[in-house]
């Protein structure tokens, strides 16, 4: 789950991190006043997405001379008008997609005096099962960039969970960051106040782009994306509250809703197949006979009819959708479950794409026969490939 960067600076304001002082504002007739209620002279005015390439976004529609998804205002008026110019407006970035993303929440902040701009995150390296800073003296780039272009300029280090953090780990980024003096006192206080905040907070990922040195030598997180562990926000309820769900995509949200992992894709050919590997396993071989998948749906081992029959309308409910192969090995899934929910799905929202079933394992010959007897136009496949080669020829025409 992602958060917007005024609640993760919130959050990270709790921990004692130094960031802007900043208010949120939903509605353009709010803009002045919170404005007001920071000291400037300079405001910063950013749009609230959960997309990072904000400042070189663009809005749809924008007008002659726009800038992007973050300005600077030199007044309160001026604020105003750049609130009105963006509340309501769909923002493209390079995270976006071309679809891009409508901007319902602007955070003004304090303008900084900044003298230096660096990179700093933290995030779970699945590699070594640890956690993991990635430090750079390229800050206000996309990491990605970096990596690819000066990789010698990124340092990144794992902390050992027997010994956990210490002192010497803030150093080794203050070192690496070029950091001086007293910055280097403030670099390992920051560093334990971000891992202390990512350890208890079950985060996946937190990213500090740019982590500046200001005009006066200290020390400030001007920006913050932040990822939590969604398995565990069952024991992060005030985290879990700040969940922006018109942020998500809605397939995708009434998926998480009934406990389905649930992707969406750019292609034509629905899945629906039980457990990860065998998921991907079936977007490959749909590749590979040539059309694309348009999601990854797994409805897990111990899925019932109910949930079954939730994945099949998420599916239906893309327009892209040109066809639906469902893949089942019934180990702890049982193939006349399976069945069932496929039926109840299409009595309830109707079949008007071709549907390709392929069944094996716990009451195989069970779930054929309640496919066969239900009336429905349904292709049989006899395997993995030959389902494959059967939805893709339907699709294809």
């Amino acid at each position: 789950m992602n958060i917007h960067e005024y609640q993760a600076k919130a959050l990270l304001r709790s921990y004692g991190v130094p960031v802007s002082d900043g208010r949120i504002v939903q509605r353009a007739e709010e803009a002045k006043t919170a404005a007001g209620e920071l000291d400037g002279p300079l405001w910063v005015v950013k749009s609230q997405i959960h997309a990072g390439g904000r400042g070189k976004g663009k809005f749809v529609e924008a007008e002659a001379g726009e800038k992007g998804g973050v300005r600077l205002a030199k007044s309160k008026e001026e604020a105003e008008t750049m609130v009105k110019q963006m509340l309501g407006r769909t923002l493209v970035t390079h995270q976006t997609g071309p679809q891009g993303k409508q901007v319902n929440r602007i955070y003004i902040e304090d303008g900084t005096d900044i003298a230096r701009e660096l990179y700093l995150a933290l995030l779970v390296d699945r590699a070594s099962s640890r956690i993991s800073f990635v430090a750079s003296t390229e800050g206000g780039m996309d990491i990605e960039e970096v990596a690819h272009n000066t990789p010698e300029k990124i340092v990144s280090f794992s902390v050992d969970p027997a010994s956990g953090l210490s002192d010497f780990h803030g150093r080794r980024v203050a070192f690496a960051l070029g950091l001086e003096g007293n910055q280097v006192k403030q670099c390992v206080a920051l560093i334990k106040q971000l891992y202390k905040a990512f350890v208890e907070k079950d985060m996946e990922m937190l990213e500090i782009n740019p982590l500046v040195v200001t005009t006066d030598g200290n020390l400030k997180c001007l920006d913050a994306k932040v990822g939590f562990d969604n398995n565990a926000l069952y024991r992060q309820p005030d985290i879990l509250a700040l969940r922006d769900e018109t942020e998500e995509d809605p397939k995708e949200l009434a998926a998480s809703k009934f406990d389905l992992n649930y992707i969406a894709l750019d292609g034509d050919i629905g899945c629906m197949v039980n457990g990860a590997g065998l998921a991907m396993a079936t977007m490959d071989i749909i590749k590979l006979y040539g059309a694309e998948p348009a999601n990854f749906l797994d409805v897990g081992g111990g899925a019932t009819k109910e949930k079954v029959t939730e994945a099949f309308k998420i599916i239906t409910s893309d327009p892209n959708v040109k066809g639906i192969l469902v893949n089942i090995f019934g180990g702890i899934m049982r193939c006349d479950i399976i069945a069932e929910g496929i039926i109840a799905a299409v009595k309830e929202v109707g079949l008007k794409v071709p549907l390709v079933v392929r069944l094996e394992g716990t009451n195989v010959d069970l779930g054929k026969d309640i496919i066969r007897n239900s009336g429905l136009n349904v292709i049989a496949g006899d395997d993995l490939s030959d389902a494959a080669q059967k939805i893709v020829k339907a699709v294809r025409g």
